[in-house]
């Protein structure tokens, strides 16, 4: 009996590592559930939230995710919008989170779950390869 829980066990660890190479290629869904823009001007913060989306594919520590949301935060404000910085800067803190099974979520490059770590050598190679069409958003 020990035997077969110790393997269940064993199996579902496996199950949830993330291998090199199982890293999607990068797509941004813009601004995620919250509008691209305002009416004027539809596509106003985009670029924001596609540079924000690429930190988000790759994933990594929980400092770089903050990071990440005050960056998007100071891009939104940079383009005249505070507020809507503000309001979208509480949306990806809440929503954004690695440990929802969400699209949009901190790693979501990688199968779920990718939860908050540094990344490998391996899997920073990965994000190297993956790279050359989304190069304006290298680090």
């Amino acid at each position: 009996m020990h035997k077969r829980l110790i393997l269940v066990l064993n199996l579902a660890l496996l199950s949830s590592v993330t291998f090199a190479g199982d890293l999607k290629p990068f797509s941004s869904d813009g601004c995620s559930a919250f509008p691209d823009g305002n009416f004027k001007y539809n596509e106003l913060w985009l670029e924001c939230c596609t540079a924000h989306d690429y930190t988000y594919w790759k994933g990594g520590t929980h400092s770089k995710r903050l990071e990440a949301d005050l960056v998007l935060k100071q891009c939104v404000s940079t383009v005249g919008q505070k507020e809507i910085a503000l309001i979208m800067l509480a949306g990806v803190r809440v929503g954004g989170s690695p440990y929802l099974p969400a699209t949009f979520r901190w790693g979501y490059g990688w199968p779920y779950p990718k939860f908050y770590g540094a990344l490998t050598t391996a899997e920073l190679e990965d994000v190297k390869n993956l790279n050359v069409e989304t190069s304006a958003f290298i680090d």
